[in-house]
């Protein structure tokens, strides 16, 4: 797979897992199944990072790569 592609899946699970973790902890109970969706989506943002070098500009043309590689 890209590098693209595991940074995008990667960000996007991290983004997902945020909510359940915020309402977990205001709730007093331990994120487990949100732990495990960062586990992942960390895993895959160092991949991408590991197999290239990214900058914080480079993330949204990330993006429109992997959406118009989909689309197309």
């Amino acid at each position: 797979m890209d590098a693209d592609l595991f940074l995008v899946v990667g960000l996007v699970l991290l983004a997902f897992a945020l909510p359940p973790i915020l309402g977990a902890f205001s709730e007093g109970r331990a994120p487990r199944a949100a732990a495990i969706v960062v586990l992942v989506g960390g895993t895959l943002v160092v991949l991408a990072v590991n197999e290239r070098p990214y900058e914080i500009a480079d993330i949204p043309h990330a993006f429109t790569r992997v959406v118009g590689r989909f689309i197309n």
